[in-house]
């Protein structure tokens, strides 16, 4: 992969969880060498020694081995210099510790390492309402502690439905509304959730190109791999757990479940709250790698040629072809899922060859539809009007853990940094 330069600030990079995302997360700015040391907040002992944490950093069951992941099937060992005492070892020449006393945000050692930017993945603390000294911890808790800004790895989640979004918190998607991070006034920043990113990057040129007058409907259903909240082999649920399906093991199920995907989406793209929208989820049995199948309804013109499959098409591949950061992808061949694994920075890639339309006309009797009032209704020789209406299915993948997600919330982290 391309490396940089550490960056001149001199600027520590704080990751607090150690699960999918965390691990990931330290690999990508291994990789990426823009800040001078990271800090890695995994809360709590962790093995027996120090040697199992970096067999846990060396090894992963989805993307191999780091040193090949860095440097290819020819690299050699990139972690050195383990210091138990400190809690410190050397990865790739890149000084990383590992804090292993508070899973609080506000007690975690930030301030003694000199850690500003706290890029949190636990899941735990996304209500940004909550304040620094909240019992079971929050993200300003981080401020408490040293930081100065706090990104989510998941979207926020506000428990108190009648409070608002403070101010100094935003949600963003890289390449959708990015710009729409103000470093003056933001101090926690939501980098929504991989389903949100790749479903913002599939929905934004067609908006771009119809205008959302034109989109009548819209659902989603995301094909998605496991993740860590669902289990090997079936378990009881924990009290008043009220979703008895992920309990089931993953291993052999398909498990229906819930998306915030809708939610975030219309925070990053305001138009979609014109827009009836519908996101489901489904979870299979595969590490990594996942699909969003989006329908569309499209209002034709009433005269002109129907939309079609090559229309769609190139909506897509002429947008890859001018997204600046190269998020969106454009692919005629026929994939699997294991074929988009590991792509870098893709946001979603969308497969054209299974792109799909189909035009119809709707028949709607306008003495039906409420608010049109009798005069007008009485005025008309036809009440009977017909609508031609095309609808739409796209398909786009995504690698929910390191080539999407990861890596955009990396992009992320580094233009955070850049404005500090």
């Amino acid at each position: 992969m391309e490396t940089a330069t550490v960056n001149d600030k001199g600027l520590s990079l704080g990751i607090n969880g150690f699960g999918r995302i965390g691990k990931l997360a330290l690999w990508h700015h291994i990789g990426r060498k823009y800040f001078k040391e990271i800090v890695v907040n995994i809360g709590r002992e962790v093995g027996t020694s120090l040697e199992d944490i970096a067999h846990y950093v060396e090894r992963d069951s989805t993307y191999g081995q780091l040193r090949q992941y860095l440097y290819g099937h020819k690299a050699e060992p990139v972690i050195s210099d383990l210091n138990e005492k400190k809690g410190s070892m050397r990865i790739d020449g890149i000084p990383v510790t590992f804090l292993r006393s508070s899973r609080n945000p506000a007690k975690i050692g930030w301030r003694d390492c000199d850690v500003k930017i706290v890029v949190d993945t636990t899941g735990q603390f996304l209500d940004p309402t909550l304040p620094a000294d909240y019992s079971k911890g929050s993200a300003r808790g981080h401020f408490e502690a040293g930081a100065q800004k706090v990104i989510t790895s998941a979207p926020f989640k506000i428990k108190d439905k009648g409070k608002p979004m403070p101010d100094d918190a935003v949600t963003t998607v890289m390449g959708i509304n990015g710009s729409d991070y103000d470093p003056r006034k933001h101090k926690i920043i939501s980098n929504a959730s991989c389903s949100t990113t790749c479903l913002a990057h599939m929905i934004k040129p067609i908006l771009n190109y119809f205008g959302s007058k034109k989109i009548l409907s819209a659902s989603m259903a995301t094909v998605h791999a496991a993740t860590g909240s669902q289990e090997v082999l079936d378990r009881l649920p924990k009290q008043g757990k009220t979703d008895l399906r992920k309990n089931r093991s993953i291993m052999n199920n398909i498990i229906l479940t819930t998306t915030g995907a809708a939610n975030a989406l219309r925070l990053v793209i305001p138009e979609m709250n014109k827009i009836g929208f519908i996101a489901e989820s489904v979870r299979i049995p595969t590490v990594t790698g996942s699909i969003i199948i989006l329908v569309l309804d499209l209002q034709e013109e009433i005269s002109g040629e129907s939309i079609r499959k090559e229309l769609i098409n190139d909506i897509y591949r002429n947008a890859a072809e001018d997204d600046p950061y190269g998020y969106l992808h454009f692919s005629e061949k026929q994939n699997v899922s294991c074929d988009i694994i590991g792509t870098p920075r893709a946001a979603t890639i969308i497969e054209g060859h299974e792109t799909h339309t189909r035009t119809a006309e709707v028949t709607i009797d306008l003495n039906t539809v409420p608010g049109i009032e009798k005069e007008v209704i009485s005025a008309l020789n036809n009440t009977i009007i017909r609508i031609p209406i095309t609808q739409t299915v796209i398909y786009g993948w995504y690698d929910n853990e390191m080539g999407s997600y990861v890596n955009i919330l990396g992009d992320r982290t580094v233009t955070v940094a850049e404005n500090m």
